[in-house]
């Protein structure tokens, strides 16, 4: 785990300045919050130049490992935390092995290293709380145990905040650490258990960011789809899928491409039920068809795409009409498809919307919210349908409160939307009540 994996340039150019600022250290052991031997050690490397205090730390770094931490946990000056960070900062870059320094520090103090950090990510001083979040990422994923939930929790909401900020550095510095994290399994489980973070992932994607932030945050995608349940229950709760087909058809860099790709393969292998029907709803047998007559540099990318081709395939040969249209629900991305126009298909299926006490009659109807008119038209449409073909439907989509939706629907902005709903009203006042 190397101390470059969060790198931020905004960062670099804050610790720049912050290494020549004074602190008012003298003023602490007046004070007595500095005890002279402390004041003594942070003196000899305060505002030094870097040669002297790699010496420093080479010959004495243990001792600068605990003096650090034990400083930043005594001192609340933002000022001082600024300067404290940027000493551990540099005392790890480059130099791995010191990780194990402050490590170290539990033996003579249980709360160290992680409590004096976790508590400056509360700062109100944005660059104390990134340098403390670039700090702890380190630590935590050197750690050779799984991670203490006391320690992660608190890590991952701040991460949670950072992930959603308007401030690109944040955004910036909590997808690296979260990348760097999700490697471990412990830490895919408790960021799934966490909603604010893949919100976030999905809304920096739908903002179109650059090739480097779209690559990282479809990487840690990656990562927690290696968990089963995560992988079964992702595109149900988010949407994921044609969301990554959409990125992945407006991608430049292959890397982009390869790591969605590999997404795709984990979410068929880990659950296929739950994501193939989607993925042909979204039309990713056709993208990977045009993917698989790419060239590519990475051999792995055209082996993973026909996996995934080959697997979108034998599942489409056993779909039936009735799976396409439930997968087309579930995913809430209605279109004309032909299925919605069959007067065969509503013959033969219109009764099994009432299983599961409604089940997916009442998924229809939550999409008559939707804020895409194509999706409210073809809803408002089918619900049509239903009632046309299911002799008690009217009483049913009545008593669910679809009726009243549908002729609020009549005076959508939309004309195709308007024509539908009129379309539907008239089979729901048209057709006589049926006793139940």
């Amino acid at each position: 785990m190397s101390f470059s994996l969060v790198s931020n340039a905004h960062l670099d150019e804050s610790s720049a300045k912050i290494r020549s600022k004074p602190v008012p250290w003298e003023g602490y052991q007046r004070a007595d919050l500095v005890t002279s031997e402390e004041l003594a050690l942070i003196k000899k490397v305060d505002r030094q130049p870097r040669a002297k205090v790699e010496s420093i730390h080479l010959s004495d770094g243990q001792t600068y490992a605990l003096l650090y931490l034990r400083l930043l946990k005594k001192l609340q000056r933002v000022d001082t935390m600024q300067c404290l960070l940027v000493l551990i900062a540099d005392t790890l870059l480059d130099h791995d092995e010191r990780i194990p320094l402050f490590a170290r520090a539990a033996l003579s103090d249980p709360d160290l290293p992680y409590a004096p950090l976790i508590r400056t990510l509360e700062a109100q001083d944005d660059f104390v709380q990134l340098k403390s979040a670039q700090i702890l990422t380190v630590l935590l994923s050197s750690e050779s145990t799984p991670l203490q939930h006391q320690h992660l929790q608190p890590f991952l909401k701040v991460l949670a905040s950072l992930v959603q900020s308007q401030s690109s550095n944040k955004r910036d510095v909590a997808v690296q650490c979260l990348e760097a994290l999700l490697a471990r399994p412990e830490c895919r489980r408790a960021v799934w258990a966490i909603p604010g973070i893949i919100a976030g992932f999905v809304e920096i994607l739908r903002h179109k960011p650059g090739p480097q932030m779209s690559y990282q945050v479809i990487f840690c995608i990656w990562l927690l789809s290696f968990e089963q349940d995560i992988a079964e229950q992702i595109n149900k709760k988010y949407d994921i899928i044609p969301l990554l087909i959409t990125v992945a058809q407006a991608a430049v860099k292959e890397k982009v491409i390869r790591v969605i790709v590999a997404t795709f393969r984990n979410l068929i292998t880990k659950a296929p039920s739950a994501n193939l029907p989607a993925m042909l709803v979204a039309q990713l047998l056709t993208f990977s068809k045009n993917l698989s007559t790419r060239k590519w540099s990475d051999e792995d990318i055209l082996e993973d795409v026909q996996y995934v081709r080959d697997e979108l395939e034998r599942n489409f040969e056993s779909l039936t009409t009735y799976d396409e249209y439930t997968s087309e629900l579930a995913s809430g991305h209605l279109s004309w498809t032909p299925v919605h126009e069959s007067d065969a298909f509503w013959r033969e299926n219109a009764l099994k919307l009432n299983d599961r006490d409604y089940e997916q009659l009442k998924t229809l109807i939550r999409l008559l919210d939707s804020s895409d008119p194509v999706v409210l038209a073809v809803a408002v449409h089918d619900l049509g349908q239903y009632v046309k073909h299911y002799e008690r439907g009217k009483k049913v989509i009545t008593d669910l409160g679809a009726k009243a939706r549908a002729m609020e629907l009549m005076n959508h902005p939309d004309s195709d939307v308007r024509y539908h709903a009129l379309m539907s009203v008239q089979q729901l006042v048209s057709h006589p009540w049926s006793s139940v």
